[in-house]
Parts: C-alpha cells; sequence; structure tokens
C-alpha cells in the first residue's frame, strides 16, 4: 500500500515538474524566432533560411529573424545555436561542413548528433566539377589525363577547410589516383576569380554558386558530384557515370534545435517546415538555384548524419587529414 502510495505521488511530481515545460511547448510561440545561419548571406542555407522563415512567420504568425553568423568553417554559428536557451525561439541550418568539422577540429564545443535536436533535412546541393574553359578537356577521364600530363597546373581551389568542396577534391584526388594541389579560399565568391583567370584549374563547386559561370560560358562543366543527375545541369553527367564508380559527394544539411528543446515543438517545426518545402512557389525558388528540396521527419535527419558522420570520417582518415 505505502509502495503504492510511493508511486503515485512520484508520478504526479513527475506530472508537474513537466508542467510549465508542456505548457510553454503548447503555448509556443509567444515571439520572433531567430533562425542562425553560420555563412555569410548568398549561399544556399541562407537562402533556404530566408525563403522558408517568410514562410513559417506567416504561418505561425510571428516574425522569423535570419542571423547570419560566418567564420571558422561554420562553426561559429553553430557552437552560437548549440549554446541557445532550448525553447524553439532560435534554430539554425547548417550545410556539409555540420558533419565534417568533427574530424577536423579537436577543441569544438559542440557535438553534431548531441548537442542538437534534429527538426528536418531540408535540401541537398550537388556538386559541379567546373574547369578553366581553355584547358582542352571535355570528360572527366579527358580532365583526369590532363592533370597527370600536367602535375604542376594541377591546382584545384575549395572553400576552405571542412568544406563539403575540400572533401569533394580530396575523395577526387583519392578515386582518380593523380596528385594536385589543393588551394583553399574564403568561400565560392573568393575562388572564383583566379579560377576564371586559369590560376587554378577545378573547382568542384556547389551548383548554386557555380551555375552563373557555367552559364554565362566562362567555366565548363564537365561532371556533377552526385550519383543523379541534377535537373539544373541535365546534360552534364555524373563522375559515377564517367568510370569514378561510387563518386558520390555533395553539400546536404537542415534545421537544428538546440538539444533539449521540447519535442512538442520540433515537431511542429518540422509540420511547418516541411509544408512550406511543398509550397510550389518555394520549390520554385530553390530549384532555380540547384537546390535539391528534401523533407521528412527528425528521425530521416538524424539518421542522415549519423551516415554522414561515417562517410566523411572514412575519407578524412583514408587522406590522413589531422584535426587542428
Amino acid at each position: 500500500m505505502q509502495r503504492k502510495t510511493l508511486l503515485k505521488t512520484l508520478a504526479a511530481s513527475a506530472v508537474l515538474a513537466l508542467a510549465p515545460t508542456l505548457a510553454s511547448a503548447q503555448a509556443w510561440p509567444t515571439r520572433p524566432i531567430k533562425i542562425i545561419v553560420p555563412a555569410p548571406p548568398g549561399g544556399a542555407i541562407d537562402l533556404i533560411a530566408r525563403v522558408v522563415g517568410d514562410k513559417i512567420s506567416a504561418s505561425l504568425g510571428q516574425p522569423v529573424i535570419v542571423d547570419n553568423r560566418p567564420g571558422a568553417s561554420n562553426n561559429l554559428g553553430t557552437d552560437v545555436l548549440a549554446k541557445s536557451p532550448p525553447d524553439g525561439y532560435t534554430i539554425g541550418i547548417v550545410g556539409g561542413s555540420h558533419n565534417i568539422n568533427k574530424f577536423l577540429f579537436k577543441n569544438l564545443g559542440w557535438d553534431p548528433e548531441k548537442s542538437f535536436e534534429p527538426i528536418v533535412y531540408t535540401h541537398v546541393v550537388p556538386l559541379v566539377f567546373a574547369i578553366y574553359p581553355q584547358i582542352p578537356a571535355k570528360t572527366l577521364p579527358e580532365l583526369v589525363a590532363w592533370m597527370k600530363a600536367h602535375p604542376a597546373d594541377a591546382k584545384v581551389a575549395t572553400s576552405g577547410r571542412g568544406s563539403a568542396q575540400e572533401m569533394a577534391a580530396e575523395m577526387f584526388r583519392m578515386a582518380a589516383g593523380t596528385d594536385m594541389l589543393l588551394v583553399p579560399y574564403k568561400g565560392s565568391s573568393a575562388a572564383h576569380p583566379d579560377l576564371l583567370g586559369g590560376r587554378t584549374a577545378l573547382y568542384i563547386d556547389t551548383i548554386s554558386a557555380i551555375l552563373p559561370q557555367v552559364k554565362g560560358g566562362n567555366v565548363r562543366a564537365v561532371a556533377v558530384s552526385t550519383l543523379k543527375r541534377t535537373a539544373a545541369l541535365p546534360d552534364v553527367p555524373t563522375a559515377d557515370e564517367q568510370g569514378l564508380k561510387g563518386y558520390d559527394a555533395n553539400t546536404n544539411g537542415g534545421f537544428l534545435a538546440p538539444a533539449g528543446t521540447p519535442k512538442a515543438i520540433v515537431d511542429k517545426l518540422n509540420a511547418e517546415i516541411n509544408a512550406a518545402l511543398k509550397l510550389p512557389d518555394v520549390r520554385t525558388k530553390l530549384e532555380a538555384a540547384g537546390i535539391e528540396v528534401q523533407g521528412g521527419t527528425p528521425q530521416d535527419y538524424a539518421a542522415l548524419i549519423k551516415s554522414d558522420l561515417a562517410k566523411w570520417a572514412k575519407v578524412i582518415k583514408a587522406a590522413n587529414i589531422q584535426p587542428d
């Protein structure tokens, strides 16, 4: 009898302890929501944050503010997100470096799985093998042959340490069996002038960043990095089609909340963002930038993060890249 009374008392105490959290989650949102973007304005995740933010602002009835926090290979903004209150009023969107930086930096201050609640997987951005157009290569095998014949000129631009572009270049180095010099830049806008001027030979860049240069004839696209061709460049074959079997690199990502954010709020955000991603005007705007729209449950995104961590761990170990 005493045991039953004790159990009832403990259960009642647990409900009372949860009551403020549940009430807060049910009332959410009652004030503006902030989306942290750990990258400068103009890139893929910034575009997604702004387009989706406008839609969920209208449906939730609260302002949604995009807060760009670039720096430190996207670690600066991600660190701010990890340390924000888990109340649903600060969320963030991350790209491919989120699942790479764990292996490149010794003291991140956050963990890609433990420090966050996945909300929704939003996007895949294919990468494009873009070359200086004076190089006499029309296909990926021809590019590999040219690089082997001209090792001193085989300079490959990247977007700096931890970027998807750097990892894609390392995967290319291993798959093609050719040596090359990786030249880091602070993002696509900094790398493009040297590619257009022939000071670098190749840049495996996000399609959203390089597409205007391809369409303008300033660079030549010889391959895309994903296993399927992209609708934005349907005539450009994949690296896999051209002999680099299994080559699959991209930058993907989605929305996250700080660890401990109530499940009810995460589920509400998931429903709101999924609804926004299905809107024709949202899809049209994102797809025009080469962004392949995704969606799904928080569990789907958690599974993707786990599989990506395993993939990039193997690449970084094989490339013998040491953490800073």
